[in-house]
Order: structure tokens, then C-alpha cells, then sequence
């Protein structure tokens, strides 16, 4: 890993339990990776407040107070003339004027998408950047784009996710040759909406149709068949915020399973290694922080209802764009298309 100063970004304030969150999550990350500075985005007086109420232990950090607040149904217009010194228009802004940083916020979708695209700009030859995030399967994970930038897009728009999929993909697992798929709710060639065909056909005439499955339905997304898969913002979204769901209904079903006898607690014992493994795998904190592919920069947006744990992930997957740089390799590989 590169020695050089990684400095991220952070709004403080954006999602639910914050500024706590958001300062907790920093802690935690910062175990890992001390060489890191954080700079935080929001109200000084409270973020002081909130690391001296909590004894939160952070290091290598300063604070950037900023007044103005973005409320998650803020239209376009009020964030770009009249939310200038909030803390994601703020914190994107220094991720964009400073070397080797990122951005990290929990914070409205549509306010982080409009700003980062304002601050950092497109990648030539992209039109919309796209939430980008590994899922688990079977065999190890599944790349998914686009997962709540873009609620309404066009076959053309799919195909440049499938670009900038497979140029990620390929980047992170360099011996393998991805597999691509458009999410649907059928296999068959006739199924699903027009820009879901148009996309397909796009994808049959370019280079990326040997990589090419077809159609694929959600519930093979975990079966390890598909690495890279392509699917509308809107789309995309009700299925990861399903799969969470379904996810914390099982774990928390099983906890429950497991306390309600003496002889399922000793059960538990017997088997507890290979649960936490599972655990492990399904877990959503985990694969929290996904990036807007596409940009001239580096923006990871968290789950607004992220936990500290959850949002330590999101700062790790930033970190990890930075040290690798990911997204100057991604840009590398468009252009050598």
C-alpha cells in the first residue's frame, strides 16, 4: 500500500444518528488505517460536542464548519443556488481541489449525485454516473450498478454501465473474464421494458457481447452465474434494500431460534463458527459504501440508516479507491477502448 497521505472527505451530518455515526465509524476506521486524515463537514460547536460527550478517540482529523443543511427533499435548484455551505457541497468540493482524497456521505442520493457531478465532473464519453456496489453470491461477490443515481434512464445509459462495470471489475479480478447481465423479471429475449431490450441490443453490438449472459432474474443475483450486473437506479435499489431486509429478518430469526431452549443454545455452540461465517457473508454492514462510478473523482455514498460499523465501510471502500487509484485506472481503461 502506498505511504502517501490519504485525506477523506467526510459529511458529518447526512443520515440518521448523525453526527455520532459518522464520528464512531471514523474511530473505528481509523484502528486500521491511522496514516489517514479525515476532515469533517458540518456543525464544529456539535461534532466537538458529540467526541467529548462520547470520549470518541480520533486523531489526524480537523473540522470544517458549514451552516446550511440539505433536507432530503430539497429539489435540485435549492441545493445548487441556495446550499453552498452545506457540508456535502463543501466536502465534495475539497475532495475535488486536493490530490489523493475522497468523499464520504450518508446524506441525500440526489443531492450527493447533482453536487458530485457539479464538483468533479463526468468521465469522458459518460453521460450519468451510477451507485456502484459489490453484492455477495455463491462464489464471492457480484459487482451492481446502477443501485439509486438514476430512476429513469435509456438502453444507452445501461450501456455505459455495463462499461464501466466491466472496466471495474476487470481492474479488481485481473485473471477472470466477467460476466455481464441486465437484471429482469424474465430470462426470455421478449421480457421486460423497452429501454431493457434497447440496452441488450446496445450490448449484443458492442465488444462487451462476448461477455454477455442475457437477462438476469433477481433471485440469481447471489448464484455466483453473473459477475457484473446492469439494472436501472430504481430497480436497483428496491432489490438491494430488499435483500437487506431479508437478510436481518433471517439473522434476527435465528438469534431468536437459538435463545429460546437451553438445548439451542448448547445447538449454537456446536455449530457457531460456521453461523458467523454465514453471518459474516450476509452481513450489510459489510458491503456498505458504494461509489458513483463514472466521476472525475472519488464519492462513496453510505446508507442513510448506517451504523457506526456500516459507516467504517463505507470510509474503507473510499480509502481503498485512493490508495489504488481505481478511479484513474477506470478512466484509463474507458479511453483505451
Amino acid at each position: 500500500m502506498s505511504e502517501r497521505q490519504v485525506v477523506i472527505a467526510i459529511d458529518a451530518m447526512g443520515g440518521e444518528n448523525s453526527p455520532y455515526k459518522v464520528l464512531k465509524g471514523a474511530e473505528i476506521f481509523q484502528k486500521i488505517e491511522k496514516n489517514t486524515k479525515i476532515v469533517f463537514f458540518g456543525d464544529e460547536k456539535l461534532i466537538k460536542k458529540i467526541i467529548k460527550k462520547n470520549n470518541i478517540k480520533i486523531f489526524n482529523y480537523e473540522i470544517k464548519n458549514t451552516q446550511d443543511t440539505i433536507l432530503d427533499d430539497d429539489n435540485v435548484n435549492t441545493i445548487l443556488r441556495s446550499k453552498k455551505n452545506s457540508s456535502i457541497y463543501k466536502g465534495l468540493e475539497f475532495a475535488k481541489n486536493n490530490e489523493n482524497s475522497g468523499f464520504v456521505s450518508s446524506g441525500s442520493t440526489a443531492a450527493i449525485m447533482v453536487l458530485s457531478r457539479l464538483h468533479m465532473g463526468m468521465i469522458k464519453g459518460i453521460d450519468r454516473p451510477a451507485i456502484c456496489s459489490l453484492v455477495p453470491n455463491k462464489i464471492n461477490f457480484s459487482l451492481m450498478l446502477d443501485l439509486g443515481a438514476n430512476v429513469i434512464v435509456t438502453g444507452a445509459n445501461l450501456l455505459q454501465f455495463a462499461l464501466m462495470g466491466f472496466c471495474y471489475y476487470s481492474i479488481i479480478n485481473k485473471n477472470t473474464k466477467p460476466k455481464i447481465g441486465i437484471l429482469n423479471i424474465g430470462t426470455e429475449n421478449n421480457k421486460g421494458l423497452e429501454f431493457l431490450q434497447e440496452a441488450a441490443d446496445l450490448i449484443q453490438s458492442s465488444f462487451l457481447k462476448e461477455h454477455f449472459i442475457g437477462f438476469v432474474e433477481p433471485n440469481k443475483i447471489t448464484s455466483g452465474d453473473c459477475d457484473i450486473i446492469v439494472s436501472d437506479g430504481y430497480t436497483g435499489n428496491i432489490m438491494l434494500k430488499s435483500a437487506e431486509g431479508i437478510s436481518n429478518f433471517i439473522t434476527s430469526n435465528l438469534r431468536d431460534m437459538f435463545n429460546k431452549s437451553l438445548i439451542n443454545k448448547i445447538s449454537y455452540k456446536l455449530i457457531e463458527k460456521d453461523l458467523k461465517k454465514l453471518k459474516d457473508q450476509v452481513n450489510p454492514d459489510i458491503y456498505n459504501g458504494a461509489t458513483l462510478i463514472g466521476l472525475n473523482g472519488i464519492s462513496v455514498k453510505s446508507h442513510g440508516n448506517a451504523n457506526p460499523i456500516a459507516f467504517s465501510y463505507a470510509l474503507k471502500q473510499c480509502h481503498n479507491f485512493i490508495t489504488n487509484d481505481l478511479n484513474k485506472q477506470i478512466i484509463k481503461s474507458i479511453k483505451n477502448i
